[in-house]
C-alpha cells in the first residue's frame, strides 16, 4: 500500500481533505457504474425520489451493516472491491484511521438532470451545507470516502465543499442557509477522482443543470485502534525549532508541517480564525502523540500557567 507522507496528512489536518484526481483505473470505474445501474428515464408525474428509490433498490452495490471490518466489506472482484485493494486508497485509510478501519456506511449519491424535477414537478435546487455528524465532538475522527466514477463537468453540480471548516462544530441546519462561502471548491474532475474528507467538513451537492445524472459514491469509515502516526513519518525529525512569528522579513519555507498548519484559509476571520490554528495544533498533537507539539507559540501561550 501507498501511505502518506506527513506533508499530506499535515495538509489533510489543516484543510480537512485530500484530493486524488484519476486515481482509479477506468476498468474500474466501467464496472462500477454497470453494477451501480442506470436510472430510468424522467416521465410524467414521477417524483425524482420514486427513480431514486428504484434505482437504489435495483443496483447491484450490496447493503452492508455497520461495524464489520473495512477490508472485508466488498467481494474481492466487485468494482468497490477492486477500489478498496488499490494501494492508493488502502494507504490513505491505514495512515489516517490506523490498522484495521471498520465500515460505517456507504451510499450512492445521484444528482438528477433538471428533465427529472420538470417531469415530477418538483425544484431543482443543491442541497443544502452541512456537517455530517454534528453531534461528534471528538478529536479521534472518521474518514469519508468521496468516489466520482465518471467526469465531473462544471454544469453537473458536483459536490462543494469548504476547506477548512472540519474543526468548527455547528449545528447542520446553522450552516445550511449558506450557499457560497470565501474559498470553497466544486468538486469538477476527470473520471476516477478520490475525495477523502474529515468527517466535519462542510459540504453540500451542487445543482445538475447538465443532461447527464451525476453519480457519486460515498464510504465512512471509523478507527478501530490508535491513528497515532499510521503513515510514513520517517521525515519527522523532532520538534521543529521555533520560528520568528508576526515580524518576518522572509515568507516561511512552504512545505513543512507548521507552515501548512499555519496557512489560513480565505473565510478565516483576523481574530476568530485563530481559533483554526488552535484546534489543528491539538490535531496533529493527537495524529503524532507529542503531547507538547507546538507551532508558532499558539498553544504554549495559552498553557503558559503558573504549577
Amino acid at each position: 500500500m501507498t501511505l502518506l507522507s506527513s506533508v499530506e496528512v499535515a495538509r489533510f489536518v489543516a484543510r480537512g481533505f485530500l484530493r486524488f484526481d484519476a486515481a482509479v483505473p477506468a476498468d474500474i470505474n466501467e464496472q462500477f457504474m454497470a453494477e451501480a445501474g442506470a436510472v430510468q428515464a424522467a416521465a410524467e408525474g414521477r417524483r425524482v425520489m420514486q427513480v431514486y428509490a428504484q434505482t437504489l433498490a435495483g443496483s447491484g452495490i450490496p447493503e452492508a451493516p455497520p461495524g464489520r471490518p473495512l477490508t472485508d466489506t466488498y467481494p474481492a472482484d466487485s468494482a468497490l472491491g477492486r477500489l478498496m485493494a488499490l494501494p492508493r486508497v488502502a494507504g490513505a485509510f491505514r495512515s489516517l484511521l490506523g490498522e484495521a478501519p471498520v465500515f460505517d456506511h456507504h451510499f450512492l449519491h445521484i444528482t438528477f438532470p433538471p428533465a427529472y424535477y420538470e417531469a415530477g414537478g418538483a425544484e431543482n435546487v443543491s442541497q443544502h451545507t452541512h456537517q455530517d455528524s454534528t453531534i461528534d465532538p471528538r478529536l479521534r475522527f472518521d474518514v469519508q470516502l468521496m468516489y466520482y466514477p465518471h467526469e465531473v463537468t462544471a454544469d453537473m453540480g458536483g459536490t462543494r465543499f469548504v476547506p477548512g471548516t472540519h474543526l468548527r462544530k455547528v449545528s447542520e441546519v446553522a450552516v445550511g442557509r449558506y450557499q457560497n462561502i470565501r474559498g470553497q471548491q466544486h468538486m469538477v474532475c476527470p473520471a476516477g477522482t478520490l475525495l477523502f474528507l474529515h468527517h466535519g467538513l462542510w459540504h453540500g451537492g451542487g445543482v445538475n443543470r447538465s443532461d447527464r445524472t451525476r453519480y457519486m459514491f460515498k464510504i465512512r469509515a471509523n478507527a478501530s485502534g490508535s491513528q497515532v502516526r499510521q503513515w510514513d513519518a520517517s521525515d519527522l525529525n523532532g520538534p521543529p525549532a521555533p520560528r520568528p512569528i508576526f515580524f518576518r522579513k522572509a515568507p516561511p519555507a512552504p512545505d513543512t508541517v507548521e507552515t501548512i498548519l499555519m496557512t489560513p484559509e480565505p473565510w478565516f476571520e483576523q481574530d476568530t480564525g485563530r481559533l483554526e490554528f488552535v484546534n489543528r495544533i491539538k490535531l496533529w498533537r493527537y495524529l503524532t502523540g507529542e503531547a507538547d507539539y507546538d507551532a508558532d507559540y499558539w498553544l504554549t501561550r495559552l498553557e503558559n500557567t503558573a504549577a
